[in-house]
């Protein structure tokens, strides 16, 4: 008698293409995988915790020995610190695991690509975990003066006593929204690339381009301050504009 639990070890192919059923069987895979990735990356930063909020805090307490300050934060509950430290594994874990999720990612995709799709698929995946990492490092070294004007509008009275929780969380998404605008030039290269999209069409609506990326940018950056929001939105548009330069000299062929 057969067993029905039985996994199959291949997708289930119809007429040289692969069904629904095997799709969401490889997408299964797929996110199975990226997910291991990221509970182990999760768990390499728990070992390093530590080390790695010292490197987090050093933006804030830079700011604190400028004010004569010590560097402190402020514990508003038993239970916050662990959470902290949960909350930097799980964030830690999707940042490193990130190589991996985005060649899954690619992977599942490149069986329905054409044959010089796939040519530029993989190179492309590769360029798109550098500018990530790009972007990510260029908000760190941004974040010392992203916490001076910040905290500079406040009047004499204010003292900057942050809660781990909310740094931590205000230094991720910074992190996640620098990284997500340096990809953005990747994305639409490559959409030039396979010929989703004409370089003329781009030069059309930059104004439609320009109000997305504002949009976009009040998505992605954690406060709602003009400040955060232009050092986030000004470099995805020039890029937008960088994007055009280059996918201009690429000449699509599909076949």
């Amino acid at each position: 008698m057969k067993n029905p639990f039985k996994r199959s070890k291949a997708p289930t192919v119809v007429g040289g293409e692969m069904s629904l059923l095997g799709h969401l069987t490889e997408l299964r895979k797929r996110l199975l995988r990226s997910v291991i990735a990221v509970v182990l990356a999760a768990s390499v930063v728990w070992i390093f915790r530590r080390a790695i909020f010292g490197w987090l805090e050093k933006p804030y307490c830079d700011f604190q020995a400028r004010q004569g300050e010590e560097c402190e934060f402020l514990i508003r509950g038993p239970l916050e610190e662990f959470s902290v430290m949960l909350s930097l594994a799980g964030y830690g874990g999707l940042v490193l695991a990130m190589p991996v999720i985005l060649y899954q990612l690619g992977r599942f995709v490149l069986p329905g690509l054409y044959p010089h799709e796939k040519k530029a698929l993989l190179p492309f995946v590769a360029v798109s975990v550098v500018l990530l990492f790009a972007g990510m490092g260029a908000a760190y070294f941004m974040m010392p003066q992203t916490l001076d004007v910040l905290l500079g509008l406040g009047v004499g009275s204010f003292r900057a006593l942050f809660s781990p929780r909310e740094y931590v969380g205000f230094f991720v998404k910074m992190l996640f929204a620098f990284g997500i605008a340096a990809e953005l030039p990747l994305i639409l290269v490559f959409l030039q690339k396979v010929g989703v999209v004409k370089t003329e069409m781009l030069r059309n609506n930059r104004r439609i381009a320009l109000v997305a990326v504002a949009i976009l940018g009040a998505i992605i950056t954690p406060t709602g301050d003009p400040f955060t929001l232009a050092i986030v939105t000004a470099p995805m548009y020039l890029f937008y504009e960088i994007s055009m330069v280059i996918g201009a000299r690429m000449q699509p062929s599909r076949s």
